[in-house]
């Protein structure tokens, strides 16, 4: 005969054994009823994104001295502010690869924000609109793009004379770069010149109506790239813009 307290542990076990079976079935059954609802969650169609348009970089040779067109299909948004971020990132990525012609480090990430506001005449006297953007800027504790994209928007609303300006006309571009990309930039008056002809090329050759551009690093007026391109002055954006293979 089998002793009594083997039937009794027997029992207990089989007991047991079934309890942990339908455990486990509930616990599956809960897997799968999760998994069935993410499913169902998920969306049916992929994310919007912008659709892919023709670009046109002027790519910087430090073998030559030459700016050279070179079209790229990038996705571009609608905002003219934030497409020139878009596409001047994209040159500055080119220049950061191992194999670039004109090498920078820094990449997209360089370009912290670009504002197109209303071109001035040259002569006209006080100072420029980007040195007048980077005062409203100043006047606070730091350079935090938040803040730089606030003055910016205020200063868009008026101009010289205190006036709304024009929504068609000639625009000038206030480049914002990092002030990382700045320290990591080569120094030397061709290559610093280049990178930034190249930035001023390249804006016009993709938003004609810039004219004009101005240069600001980590949202304060700086006075030179690395030690030798001038950054106080306003670039005329057409003169960057040479033929395919002559020097700017």
């Amino acid at each position: 005969m089998i002793p009594r307290y083997q039937t009794i542990l027997f029992i207990v076990l089989l007991v047991a054994s079934v309890a942990m079976g339908v455990v486990l079935w509930q616990l599956r059954e809960r897997a799968h009823q999760r998994l069935v609802a993410g499913q169902d969650s998920a969306p049916t169609q992929a994310p919007e994104v912008a659709p892919a348009e023709q670009a046109t970089l002027l790519v910087a040779s430090d073998a030559d001295n030459t700016l050279v067109a070179q079209d790229q299909s990038l996705p571009l948004p609608q905002d003219p502010g934030s497409r020139a971020r878009v596409i001047l990132g994209k040159l500055l990525d080119l220049y950061a690869t191992p194999d670039a012609a004109h090498p920078v480090p820094g990449g997209a990430s360089s370009i912290a924000q670009v504002f197109l506001l209303p071109a001035l005449p040259l002569e006209v006297a006080g100072p420029p609109a980007a040195d007048r953007l980077a005062f409203h800027v100043s006047e606070s504790s730091d350079a935090h793009p938040t803040t730089l994209g606030s003055a910016a928007a205020d200063f868009q609303t008026q101009d010289s004379q205190g006036q709304t300006p024009p929504q068609t006309g000639p625009q000038l571009a206030v480049v914002n770069l990092t002030g990382s990309f700045a320290a990591s930039h080569p120094s030397g008056l061709e290559t610093e010149t280049l990178t930034v002809l190249s930035l001023c090329g390249t804006l016009h050759a993709n938003l004609p109506r810039v004219t004009q551009v101005r240069f600001l690093v980590d949202g304060q007026p700086r006075s030179t790239l690395a030690g030798h391109a001038d950054l106080t002055r306003t670039y005329l954006a057409a003169e960057a813009v040479p033929s395919e293979g002559t020097h700017p």
